[in-house]
């Protein structure tokens, strides 16, 4: 098994609510992250679906996401947990996020922070490339994020 955690801020000088709004919108979200496709809004700000589709190593994942909204509070938090298999592979993830927006003498900081799991055939390849996988994601996943919200 691999896993991982991580915790990344900034802050945007936009209002809470227009952070808010572009954060939680999450077909706009899901083309900042080029591993995410095929995004269902089954409820908006409860449950999603989405495809995770990348190659690790040898591997080529393909796992169906279900995405689960686990608390929240308008234009303050929300915590989410998404789990998906790829069975041809052979390998589970699970990931535990939330993002919480705070007031600062500068703007609004946003914090993102959470932990992932990889299990099966693609963990066995270390944790180290699927840490280096994850942290190239976050890290183009939080670029546009600042783009869009200076």
């Amino acid at each position: 098994m691999a896993t991982g955690t991580f915790t990344r801020s900034f802050v945007s000088s936009r209002s809470r609510a227009e952070c808010w709004t572009t954060l939680t919108d999450v077909a706009r979200m899901a083309e900042w992250v080029d591993l995410v496709s095929n995004v269902v809004i089954h409820e908006p700000l409860a449950r999603y679906g989405a495809m995770l589709e990348d190659r690790v190593g040898p591997f080529r994942l393909r796992a169906d996401l279900d995405i689960v909204v686990t608390d929240h509070e308008n234009e303050k938090r929300i915590r989410f947990r998404a789990a998906g298999e790829d069975r041809q592979v052979g390998s589970r993830l699970s990931i535990d996020a939330g993002m919480e927006l705070d007031e600062s003498p500068v703007g609004v900081a946003i914090t993102f922070e959470g932990s992932y799991s990889v299990e099966g055939r693609v963990a066995t390849l270390g944790s180290s490339m699927i840490t280096h996988k994850a942290d190239l994601t976050l890290g183009r996943f939080l670029d546009r994020a600042q783009t869009e919200l200076r």
